[in-house]
């Protein structure tokens, strides 16, 4: 392989591994951000004793679990799919990319509804409305605003998945499709196509100019068949020697 040929190639690889290393890389920290502290809610008394309750990722976004395990299964599929596939796929992280978005965009909007289970869980009032005249929002964490971050780099990776597909070296053979081998080296994913067919002669050619013959083609076996049995009968004269 010439080293013109070469570059490119490695630079594909590179590319490649890069690509989905950055795929993984932002999943695990989207599933990371779901299990931290999103902020708190601080009560504000009446009927309900003050305090302070905490607010985890798994309540304020729950949903981030999902897509960052979502993306990790995403980043496998891409290093086996071929050309059509990856783009699909690319399209795929966009669309988890903007549900991440869009996870931390209500949690930093509407930090109280976010946190409505939490409270219900430790007073038992429901209902946001009823919740909201209850608590006030205290600290806030910055994983929100990270999440959003990493939902919009999520979205520039699938888009930059689907402009670079071509350049992306193809996927190991044994990914592929199954492929049979003959003897003689020929390769097919039918096994139909590698038994062994003899070729059919030519057909015979007419002495009458225009003309055609209408026999069919015959197989060198058969031609080799008639051509002992005319032995035989000639050394028999027609008759079986062995009566």
């Amino acid at each position: 392989m010439s080293d013109a040929t070469a570059a490119p190639a490695g630079n594909g690889r590179r590319l490649k591994s890069g690509t989905i290393l950055l795929v993984l890389a932002l999943s695990a920290l989207t599933f990371l951000a779901w299990s931290q502290t999103w902020g708190t809610l601080e009560l504000v008394g009446g009927t309900v004793t003050e305090g302070t309750l905490e607010v985890p990722g798994s309540v304020a976004a729950p949903a981030l679990s999902a897509l960052g395990l979502a993306g990790i299964a995403l980043a496998g599929a891409l290093a086996i799919a071929g050309p059509i596939v990856r783009v699909v796929l690319g399209a795929l992280e966009v669309l988890l990319g903007v549900s991440v978005i869009w996870s931390g965009v209500l949690a930093i909007t509407d930090p109280v509804a976010a946190g409505a289970s939490v409270v219900t869980t430790s007073t038992g009032v429901a209902g946001t409305s009823s919740i909201r005249e209850l608590v006030t929002v205290g600290t806030s964490s910055p994983w929100p605003a990270l999440t959003v971050v990493l939902g919009i780099l999520m979205a520039l990776t699938g888009l930059a998945v689907i402009v670079t597909v071509r350049r992306w070296p193809a996927s190991s053979r044994k990914y592929q499709a199954v492929t049979f081998e003959a003897a003689d080296g020929r390769q097919s994913a039918n096994p139909a196509d590698l038994l062994d067919d003899e070729p059919l002669d030519a057909p015979a050619t007419s002495a009458t100019p225009g003309a055609t013959d209408a026999r069919p083609a015959r197989r060198p076996a058969e031609n080799a068949r008639d051509a002992a049995v005319d032995s035989w009968d000639d050394l028999s004269r027609g008759t079986d020697p062995t009566r």
